[in-house]
């Protein structure tokens, strides 16, 4: 007969919005162990499983820390009351945990008071000597405006004496706002078939308190040009945004390696309802994304997109290096708004192929096996061809189709394989040059290129060409890069983010350069991480023809610091999205 054998979850701690789906292994008639389900639409052999959630009501009304979502609240923060902050974000564990996230915490305060709220009550609230001063005991809570207890669906009393409330009839169950605080009860049992009954005793399961979702404070758009049409007004139409985003793929983060991470917030089930929040929460016209796991990019990420009304395109790395499952293999996706732009051309680059071809022309036979398993990384480059469908009054041919060209990469190349490297980005840029060559296009470079500001690949990008005494060209036992003088390309492009460098004098423009490192023009940091933190993240365009409207501002490595790195339970990867907003110029003559 069919017999629950173990039932667990992979996390105990349940998050509003992300899916809970418990582990039920069975035994079959045959006496076969299976974790396939059983349902009443296919019973097996007269008998299916039955399966129901329970919120466990109590009189204890909980709300958690806005810092440490896990831990439940002890201290609200007056000035978020004074001064309209939402508020969940009110709510410590305790004074130690206020004390520390203060210097962050307060950027809610002054956020709050330059869109209107009580500006004075906020600087009397700051300069408070004693943060204890603005610090309320938690005694009742209500966990925001809504109601804690909503009308139940069915209620039965459980086994001490405690209010269950129903509220799932499936395998699984994505937890509400209204599960905020409260326990859930995950409940399996065996029915038959024909007379309705329960066979055995219910295999049941405690979970810890629901959290709500950790909401990190908006990143805004920062405007960085002047432009301004006949009329004196900014010239916006014609204008289009792109993000670039290194989500990091599941199969890379072990808790080994990110172990400062809650094990609830490495989880992929929470980081991807995460991740794609934050996406679609940018609305953004082109997304470029590295790291998608191919099963990730069926399963979840196109058809989730494709809600939004995006059209997704996708680069699977090749696996002559790659052991494992084929499905988990990353590669690069593209994703652009349907009602924005149309699908033109595809151009796939695989950095093994051009290994092959380059160990054929000019490596010598007994060098060619060492060659290749040097230079052959599995690493791919998506480009596609867009045609814009809104106007462009800075177009200079009225009529023209303007055409948009973006290309999608990951170099991911060890460090100490400088030359490889190098040689990745320099084999892109002379691809990229052809496709100009045939088709005067602006061009966006976006991805994560593992390489950061002033070494040779970023000179190559950034300079179009490389110092030959830098001493990375040292880094070459292929002689693959000589002579240097081929290090060179011809395209126009210009790091987006340098533009933060350019502004004018502003409270916001100071802020933001005060992210930048002043040596390269890009930003302090694109990957912050407990062994590392540094710019590896770029969006380069073609300065002929496009121009940088606003950008999406950066993070501050302090309000990062108090859950030690990246990811956190805010930021679901180990890098930040750059998301820019172009204007298409009129060409000028490269």
């Amino acid at each position: 007969m069919l017999s629950v054998i173990r039932v667990h979850l992979p996390s105990e701690t349940p998050i509003v919005g992300c899916e809970l789906t418990p582990y039920v292994l069975l035994r079959r008639p045959d006496n076969t162990a299976t974790t396939d389900d059983v349902p009443e639409s296919a019973p097996l052999e007269g008998h299916f499983l039955k399966y129901r959630w329970y919120r466990v009501q109590s009189d204890k009304k909980v709300a958690n820390c806005s810092v440490h979502p896990s831990e439940e609240a002890t201290l609200q923060c007056l000035g978020c009351l004074k001064t309209k902050v939402p508020v969940t974000k009110s709510y410590h564990c305790s004074t130690k945990c206020f004390s520390d996230a203060w210097q962050h915490h307060r950027v809610l305060h002054e956020r709050a008071a330059s869109e209107g709220n009580d500006e004075e009550e906020l600087l009397r609230l700051n300069s408070s000597g004693s943060v204890s001063s603005i610090l309320s005991t938690v005694s009742s809570l209500t966990n925001g405006s809504s109601s804690v207890f909503p009308s139940a669906i069915t209620q039965k009393t459980g086994a001490g004496g405690e209010t269950l409330v129903e509220v799932g009839r499936s395998k699984t169950y994505t937890p509400m706002a209204d599960d905020v605080g409260h326990v859930l009860k995950f409940e399996c049992v065996v029915v038959n078939a024909e007379t309705k009954q329960n066979v055995g005793h219910s295999f049941t399961m405690l979970t810890s308190r629901v959290i709500p979702a950790p909401s990190p404070s908006p990143r805004r758009m920062i405007p960085v040009s002047g432009a301004v049409d006949s009329n004196g007004r900014p010239m916006s139409m014609g204008s289009f945004t792109v993000l670039s985003y290194n989500i990091l793929a599941d199969t890379y983060a072990s808790s080994d390696m990110y172990s400062y991470c809650p094990a609830w917030a490495l989880s992929w089930t929470y980081r991807r309802q995460n991740l794609l929040r934050e996406i679609v929460k940018y609305h953004a016209d082109i997304v470029c994304l590295q790291e998608v796991q191919n099963d990730h990019f069926d399963e979840f990420f196109a058809p989730e997109l494709d809600k939004h009304g995006y059209q997704a395109l996708f680069k699977r790395k090749t696996n002559e290096v790659f052991v494992g499952n084929i499905n988990t293999i990353d590669g690069c996706a593209t994703f652009y708004r349907r009602d924005r732009f149309s699908h033109v051309k595809k151009y796939e680059v695989e950095f093994n192929k051009a290994a092959q071809s380059l160990t054929e022309a000019v490596i010598p036979v007994p060098q060619k096996k060492i060659a290749l398993n040097r230079l052959v990384k599995d690493n791919v480059a998506l480009i596609v061809v867009l045609e814009a469908k809104f106007g462009n009054q800075a177009a200079d041919i009225p009529g023209k189709r303007q055409l948009l060209c973006v290309a999608n990469t990951h170099v991911n190349v060890s460090h100490e394989l400088k030359d490889v490297k190098l040689w990745q980005v320099h084999t892109l840029l002379k691809g990229l040059e052809k496709i100009a060559a045939s088709a005067d296009i602006p061009m966006l470079v976006c991805g994560d290129f593992n390489t950061v500001p002033a070494s040779p690949p970023h000179s190559l990008l950034a300079l179009g060409k490389v110092d030959p005494m830098h001493p990375d060209l040292m880094v070459d036992p292929l002689g693959i890069l000589r002579p240097h003088t081929k290090l060179t390309h011809q395209l126009p492009l210009v790091s987006a983010y340098s533009s933060f460098a350019r502004m004018g004098g502003s409270l916001t423009a100071e802020q933001q350069r005060r992210r930048m490192d002043p040596a390269s023009n890009e930003p302090l940091f694109t990957n912050c991480t407990r062994d590392f933190i540094g710019t590896l993240d770029y969006i380069f365009y073609t300065a002929d023809t496009l121009t940088v409207e606003s950008l999406l501002e950066l993070l501050d490595e302090e309000s990062l610091r108090k859950d030690t790195a990246l990811p956190s339970p805010e930021w679901s990867s180990d890098h930040i999205a750059l998301l820019a907003e172009f204007r298409c110029m009129p060409k000028t003559r490269r």
